[in-house]
């Protein structure tokens, strides 16, 4: 269970008590508040604080101390003119504090993304609980042929099973001698820190993550996406749908411009420009690589 029952209570306790504010306060982000969603078998994602909201954005950006006079389409449209020119500062002015329990090999790929502030779980001063990622059968995936970074065709029959039974063995036999060298009911053992070195990259840690805006659609712009890892990409999109109950304008406008948008090189606007006057343009001619082509072909095709 990614929430034990001492971890429930105190966020039932969290959510029974309320406090006023006279600050900028968003219902849809009130309503997530210290909840845990769950992610793969035994994570979770939950919000646990938050500043701004999507006219914090608009105010940043003209640098008033107000709404002014300005009607919420005009918002909009001021939102989607700085996402659509790549503007950052306005973005920067929300910030969200994230706990995320999240596999060790995931968390190494997340840490990539340096424009955060984070606190893990520290296993030097705490024992590590027995909890391991196990993929689901249907995201047990071979080696992709074709990409060194990707997956392949799902395994099954016996070589699912070989698998599976393997990534269960090895994690509880390394729990078991990780928890044998452990100084434990008065008794010489070996160091956290160094009984840690043993334990394998599938089990859970936990931190604090909290980042502004601008950085968050980064963040999601690569890891929600469907070329990103699989175990990744499902915390990347849980938090898109609290992000687009906190700031549905700005949500919206990095749906459209990042997310189902494309951004095409010179040599490829050339081409789209040589095609829109009948000219049949092939990779040869194009003035790109193989890669390039295959790249700009998905996008016309939109596969």
């Amino acid at each position: 269970m990614p929430l034990t029952p001492e971890q429930q209570a105190e966020i039932d306790d969290a959510r029974s008590h309320t406090r006023q504010t006279i600050r900028a306060t968003v219902p849809g982000m009130e309503a997530h508040l210290y909840k845990a969603h769950p992610v793969l078998d035994h994570g979770f994602v939950r919000v646990i604080d938050y500043m701004g909201d999507d006219q914090a954005i608009t105010q940043a950006a003209r640098v008033s101390y107000g709404k002014g006079t300005k009607k919420v389409t005009n918002d909009e449209g001021l939102i989607r003119y700085l996402m659509r020119h790549w503007h950052s500062t306005p973005f920067e002015m929300c910030e969200i504090k994230l706990h995320v329990k999240l596999p060790v090999f995931v968390a190494r790929q997340w840490i990539r993304h340096r424009t955060a502030n984070v606190n893990e779980y520290s296993a030097r001063y705490s024992i590590l609980d027995r909890e391991f990622y196990i993929p689901a059968p249907d995201a047990l995936n071979a080696q992709s042929t074709v990409n060194n970074q990707g997956r392949g065709e799902v395994l099954e029959g016996e070589e699912a099973a070989r698998v599976l039974e393997l990534l269960k063995a090895d994690s509880t036999r390394a729990y078991d001698n990780y928890e044998a060298m452990l100084s434990q009911d008065g008794q010489k053992g070996l160091a956290r820190e160094l009984a840690r070195m043993n334990l394998p990259a599938n089990i859970y840690t936990q931190w604090y993550w909290k980042v502004d805006l601008h950085n968050l659609f980064h963040f999601l712009r690569l890891r929600a996406d469907a070329h990103a890892q699989y175990e990744i990409r499902v915390y990347a999109e849980e938090m898109c749908k609290i992000v687009a109950d906190w700031v549905p304008m700005a949500f919206g406008a990095f749906e459209d411009y990042r997310m189902g948008g494309v951004q095409l090189s010179g040599k490829a606007i050339d081409c789209v420009r040589r095609m829109l006057k009948g000219e049949e343009v092939t990779q040869e001619t194009s003035g790109m690589s193989a890669g390039e082509w295959r790249e700009f072909e998905e996008v016309l095709n939109g596969s």
